[in-house]
């Protein structure tokens, strides 16, 4: 029960600082998106305390360790396979627009 009443906290918190960031127009955008965005923080913060937040925090950690974990090509790896990439794409529009142009021609010839 606790955990939904801090999410719907979170969730009225933002659809307030929305609304009150459209409703006070005549005041300076920039303090208006930084209440926004202070207001944004607190919603996450208090939805991190819930099991939800918990979960999600959990799941960013894990992801920023496989990340690290990750072996990035080189720069001549990358324009390599970046070349061979654009051979292919170039020899397989080639192809296309050679069988377009044969289906092409039979259908005029048959139709005509």
């Amino acid at each position: 029960m606790a955990d939904k009443l801090k999410l719907i906290v979170a969730a009225a918190l933002m659809v307030a600082a929305i609304a009150l960031f459209y409703t006070y127009s005549e005041y300076s955008t920039l303090l208006r998106v930084l209440g926004l965005l202070a207001v944004a923080a607190l919603s996450l913060f208090i939805v991190s305390r819930a099991a939800v937040g918990a979960t999600v925090l959990s799941y960013i950690g894990d992801t920023q360790v496989e990340v690290r974990k990750v072996v990035w090509p080189t720069r001549q790896e990358t324009l390599q396979t970046t070349l061979v990439v654009i051979v292919m794409v170039i020899v397989v529009a080639i192809m296309l627009w050679g069988y377009d142009s044969l289906l092409g021609w039979a259908v005029r010839a048959l139709t005509l």
